[in-house]
């Protein structure tokens, strides 16, 4: 008889069974007796299981948790939230803008000019020569140097189909006659530079020019595509923002290989290359190039503004000479597979992982656990944990019962247990408003959900009110969007769905669906049925699968449910995208940048827009918020973006919820002062509620110390 029949048939024998759990397992005192080890060991507990350990691949908890002790990135940010320097120890960025002479157009007081003229009167407004507002004096001061680039002529070669019906492409070759372009260097980055200069240039000197007229092509193009050519090889503005990273020197990878500009360059080029599926893609699309200017020296040229350019070189960097071209070659000759076709994704690397964080690859055991050791190297001194162990615990009592005892050393509160343990005197608890949402999920895809009346209908038939009350017993908010609802990214103008089932009937007969004699809705003979799936192991969110099948059986939908182990849930369902519905989270970032969730282009199979979302407002923007550098207007278009995807109901947005973490009175700081005397301090989260910020000095000592005055 299982643990979840036992409590609902014989609560008597939950007694017996908890009380056997808790002197079953051996205390913290007993382990420590036993393993004089153990105070030097962090052990932590997941419902579920990696996947991968590959920074650039992984997009599950359970890896990334993994990947952020054994990888490192370029920067981070502080307690503060500001960036700071990790594997890189500080930066600039700068950029650099160009534009094509437009000498068809009339520049006001000189009229038509070239190139030579352009400059001329740029460095005289520069120098206050002409009349200027305060921002296009702003835009002019930032303007470090001013070049001359040649008219120039090249070759672009690309293929098309001449007809949709067609299954070859067709080569077409473009010459291109470039006129001069002028060559702006800037100390920062200015998204309104081109629009201060049109007041000195003209309001129409760069809208008016045309690519067109300096493209020939070898054979009959659509005026529309002839366009598009133009407007790709030859725009008349183009921003290149760039971030130059001075690096660490002596960084050493786990196997001493020592890190250098080469690994951030190929770590950029796997997460670009196809072969390997990376679902960071998106996030590293708008870098035009990156170079490696010498060891320590990483510069970095962007295509277009990117305001999370900065944000995004917190990926882990991945060891170049273990996953080389010619390394993965021998790999696929010595495992018979095709040379060709092999890709880091199919790597024994991600099994067993080398980077350069704190923590060394061990051991994993599949659905067991999986084993680090602390780095004696890492370049900021080793960890005070000499091990840390992830074991794989999917039953939540199990959990619990194994905190109790100290064979696991923290423990995610479930909420009807906040009050007793944030009030226990052995522990110390941490507690704040997630980062993250839950939500119900619909494959727009697939027939009924389609139809944005049916979507609504099922976010009305629902009472997220009563969840939250009965299930996250009141630790949990109402979420009607996709950003953080701490930040002021989020729209808190918009209303959660009422709960309506009768309204919900209304929108699902007007969609056509009416009951049947047996009170299941159905159109054109056709039960309106589907299968809603979550990941077992969690146990709110199979309440919330019990409860939503509930509540649309009551208005007659027909609702199969199941439950999947993490990886199959993962790896099978959602990144192949097959599935009706389905009852996920997401852990945000508190930048707004959801392009990877939300843009139609990020729909395909291992990409994170699974339920095909796809809506041209909220694909521009979406654009627009990644290349807006003012807070305000980014705010802006944050708020209508929520309003769409609200208004849409790709998701049913359920709730935000409140967690509490606790750990034993034990676990410290521990540092070092000036005079080289040991000192002890209390855990703190930092502004976002992360209490493990500072996990690489913890250790858990025999009792409780005295700690170091505060300030």
């Amino acid at each position: 008889m299982t643990i979840r029949k036992i409590l609902i048939f014989t609560p008597i024998l939950v007694i017996f069974f908890l009380l056997q759990s808790y002197f079953w397992v051996p205390t913290y005192e007993q382990q420590s007796r036993g393993n004089p080890n153990r105070l030097n060991e962090y052990i932590t507990a997941s419902i579920g299981d990696a996947s991968i350990l590959n920074p650039i691949l992984s997009a599950d908890s359970a890896s990334s948790n993994i990947n952020s002790m054994v990888f490192e990135g370029l920067i981070d940010r502080d307690e503060e939230l500001r960036f700071r320097g990790r594997l890189a120890r500080y930066w600039d960025i700068h950029e650099e803008a160009f534009f094509y002479v437009n000498e068809k157009a009339n520049i006001p007081g000189v009229g038509k000019a070239g190139a030579k003229k352009v400059v001329e009167l740029l460095k005289r407004a520069k120098a206050g020569d002409l009349p200027a507002n305060d921002e296009v004096r702003a835009s002019l001061a930032n303007i470090e140097e001013i070049f001359i680039i040649p008219a120039r002529e090249f070759l672009v070669t690309r293929h098309e189909k001449k007809t949709e019906t067609d299954q070859e492409d067709t080569e077409v070759k473009i010459k291109v006659m470039a006129p001069n372009r002028i060559n702006l260097v800037l100390s920062s980055v200015d998204q309104d530079l081109f629009q201060n200069l049109s007041l000195i240039l003209g309001k129409d000197y760069f809208s008016s020019f045309n690519g067109e007229n300096y493209l020939g092509v070898d054979q009959e193009l659509g005026q529309k595509k002839r366009a598009e050519y133009a407007k790709e090889i030859l725009p008349s503005t183009e921003h290149n923002p760039i971030v130059v990273f001075k690096l660490r020197p002596n960084v050493k990878f786990h196997d001493g290989h020592i890190f250098d500009a080469n690994d951030v360059k190929f770590t950029f080029e796997a997460i670009m290359n196809p072969k390997n599926l990376s679902p960071r893609v998106a996030d590293y699309e708008p870098v035009k190039e990156v170079q490696a200017v010498d060891p320590l020296t990483v510069r970095i040229v962007y295509k277009r503004l990117y305001s999370p350019a900065l944000g995004t070189w917190s990926m882990g960097i991945l060891p170049e000479h273990l996953l080389n071209d010619e390394t993965l070659r021998d790999e696929a000759n010595r495992v018979g597979k095709d040379p060709e076709k092999f890709s880091i994704r199919q790597s024994s690397f991600n099994r067993h992982p080398i980077g350069c964080g704190p923590f060394v690859f061990r051991e994993w055991k599949s659905d067991q656990y999986i084993t680090l050791n602390g780095f004696d190297d890492y370049w900021e001194g080793p960890p005070n944990y000499k091990r840390y162990i992830y074991r794989i615990i999917p039953d939540l009592l199990t959990q619990e019962m194994e905190f109790y005892a100290g064979t696991i050393d923290s423990y995610g509160v479930q909420p009807h247990q906040v009050q007793r343990l944030q009030n226990d005197p052995k522990y110390q608890g941490f507690s704040g408003l997630s980062l993250g949402y839950t939500y119900i999920g619909y494959n727009m895809r697939r027939e009924p959900f389609d139809d944005h009346r049916v979507r609504m209908a099922l976010s009305m038939a629902i009472d997220v009110d009563k969840i939250i009350k009965y299930v996250l017993h009141g630790q949990g908010e109402r979420i009607t969007g996709p950003f953080v609802k701490q930040t002021d990214y989020y729209n808190h103008g918009i209303k959660p769905v009422p709960y309506d089932p009768e309204g919900a009937l209304k929108l699902l007969e007007e969609a056509g669906w009416k009951r049947n004699k047996e009170g299941w809705l159905e159109r054109d003979g056709k039960r309106l049925q589907f299968t809603l799936i979550t990941n077992s192991g969690n146990d709110l969110r199979k309440a919330i699968l019990t409860i939503a099948q509930g509540a649309w059986k009551q208005i007659g939908i027909d609702v199969r449910t199941d439950l999947l182990e993490w990886a199959v849930f993962i790896q099978e369902r959602v990144d192949k995208a097959d599935f009706d519905a389905l009852i996920l989270g997401w852990l945000m970032g508190i930048e707004p940048d959801l392009y990877q969730i939300w843009h139609s282009s990020q729909t395909n199979p291992y990409q994170l827009n699974f339920v095909g979302f796809r809506n041209p407002q909220a694909d521009d923007l979406i654009i627009k918020i990644r290349r807006e550098y003012n807070y305000g207007r980014q705010v802006a278009y944050s708020h209508q973006l929520h309003e769409i995807i609200a208004r849409e109901k790709p998701y049913t947005f359920l709730y935000v919820t409140k967690w509490t973490a606790v750990l034993d009175k034990k676990i410290v700081i521990k540092e070092t002062d000036s005079k080289g005397n040991v000192v002890y301090k209390k855990i703190k989260p930092t502004k976002t509620g992360i209490y493990t910020f500072h996990f690489n000095k913890w250790i858990k000592l025999p009792e409780v110390p005295s700690f170091a005055p505060e300030g």
